[in-house]
């Protein structure tokens, strides 16, 4: 981990590989290959790419990057998108599998793609962009890695399909631009008095109604959230004891870096930001109620004044755990990515 979402033309991307949308015959192709063709070098690139011959649909293979800011040219054959019935799932999920699989052959740290097969070859964004959210995710569970999803311009994309729109419209249906200080006095009318209004209306209603939350926790999860003389360092400490997580499961499912997860759990003390909050509360597949307690060990708390929040609430709500989707859906909606220190 990271993922990170990257707007630029993918010529332009520094990182140790680049994967190409190649043509399966050694020459030059339409598009993405047409462009990293001509960024490397046509010539040189071309007859490095003649000495690999043909690469079948859904295999890669690498060159040197010659003029493009990368040490290597990952070139991995698409399918072409006929009706959804020739295997282009699979080829396309291959795809992704393989470049990643060379890329950690080749020990890079770093690797770029372009959406697969969504241009000229005509595979549909929506179905692609799942494909691809699935495995890199399933790969960065396990490995350490920066993967870059490049796209030129987020109005060119519908990447996630209805599940866009329905994020989207659960964040206008919520939205409250700010309590008025004449319902929730006391506290200035900006973010952090946003959300101290919001954590005592949520007292109160805990007050109010003394078992409403608790039937949500499992005895021992309970025990350790209610906890209040515990650090917020220290209920993850047993969140991942009580879960049986490993430290790279967390870490991973939070799209933070493996250095960053190490200063959380080595500080007592440690003071997160709402965003490593939110992500580590979608790493430990926390419910609502679970999530909001973690955030309170913190000081902080989802607010329905905050857009960000109210999209890591729908992601909680509807159990959409894998971090990549969810960021993806964060940028189309304008929202800083969770994770990623």
């Amino acid at each position: 981990m990271p993922f990170i979402i990257i707007r630029n033309d993918i010529t332009k991307v520094e990182a140790d590989a680049v994967v190409n949308t190649a043509n399966p015959h050694a020459r030059i192709g339409a598009g993405t290959d047409a462009a990293i063709y001509q960024a490397a070098g046509e010539q040189a690139l071309l007859a490095e790419r003649k000495k690999i011959g043909d690469i079948a649909p859904g295999k890669a293979a690498a060159t040197a990057a010659f003029g493009l800011p990368a040490k290597y040219v990952i070139h991995t054959v698409g399918p072409v998108w006929i009706d959804g019935k020739h295997a282009e799932a699979e080829v396309l999920r291959s795809c992704y599998a393989e470049s990643l699989g060379l890329a950690k052959a080749l020990r890079c740290e770093s690797i770029a793609f372009p959406l697969i097969s969504t241009g000229t070859y005509g595979f549909p964004k929506d179905l692609a962009i799942k494909i691809a959210t699935s495995v890199i995710f399933d790969f960065l569970m396990e490995n350490e890695m920066t993967v870059c999803l490049v796209v030129f311009d987020r109005r060119a994309y519908d990447l996630s399909g209805k599940l866009f729109h329905d994020v989207r419209a659960y964040i206008d249906e919520n939205y409250v631009a700010g309590r008025s200080e004449a319902e929730y006095p006391g506290f200035p009318d900006d973010e952090q008095g946003a959300e101290r209004r919001e954590m005592r209306r949520r007292r109160q209603l805990r007050a109010e109604e003394p078992f409403a939350t608790a039937s949500a926790f499992q005895a021992p999860l309970e025990a350790v959230l209610s906890d209040t003389d515990i650090t917020f360092q220290e209920c993850l400490l047993k969140l991942i004891v009580e879960r049986d997580l490993k430290n790279s499961e967390v870490y991973h499912g939070a799209n933070i870096s493996k250095q960053h997860f190490s200063k959380i759990i080595s500080n007592r003390e440690y003071h997160p930001t709402k965003n490593t909050a939110c992500a580590l509360a979608l790493a430990f597949h926390l419910n609502l109620n679970e999530a909001n307690a973690l955030l309170e060990k913190a000081g902080l708390v989802l607010s329905k004044s905050s857009r960000f929040d109210l999209a890591v609430e729908y992601f909680i709500i509807h159990k959409m755990y894998n971090i990549v989707s969810d960021n993806i859906i964060l940028d189309e909606n304008g929202l800083d990515p969770l994770g990623t220190q």
